[in-house]
């Protein structure tokens, strides 16, 4: 009889132990802080289309030199991330427009990097992003 309270015991005990274990690991995931990633994206697409168009028709006409490079960077990947996986957006006329501008553009800084935008992609990326911009407001 002593033998199994004995084992009982020691089952009841590491039981407790591998439960104490799981809670602490649950909860310790949700001890930390957290951070939502942050991005300049409001969730209205129109609005986020037009905002994203006019920012890299600016972008692109400023001079090499200036610190618009990397936030034109951050503001592609935003816009993106945000709308590449939406259907209702991401099979829009306009989304496909944008897309292709955005793909030149960071296409062009990931290849050549610190080089000035040639005049022949200025050109291009302006009509894009402006034809983007007039579809998204016909679209709305």
């Amino acid at each position: 009889m002593s033998s199994a309270f004995s084992r009982l015991t020691k089952q009841l005990i590491g039981a407790a132990l591998s439960i104490c274990l799981g809670l602490s690991l649950l909860f310790s995931t949700f001890v930390g802080d957290v951070q939502a990633a942050r991005t300049s994206m409001t969730g209205d697409y129109a609005k986020d289309t037009i905002s994203v168009a006019r920012s890299l028709q600016e972008t692109i006409d400023t001079p090499l030199d200036s610190e618009g490079r990397q936030e034109a960077i951050d503001l592609i990947t935003d816009y993106i991330s945000r709308y590449r996986n939406r259907s209702q957006f991401n099979e829009s006329i306009s989304f496909t427009t944008m897309q292709t501008a955005l793909n030149s553009l960071a296409g062009h800084y990931k290849t050549f990097g610190a080089r000035p935008l040639p005049e022949e992609l200025k050109t291009r990326l302006d009509k894009e992003l402006g034809k983007a911009e007039s579809i998204v407001l016909k679209e709305s």
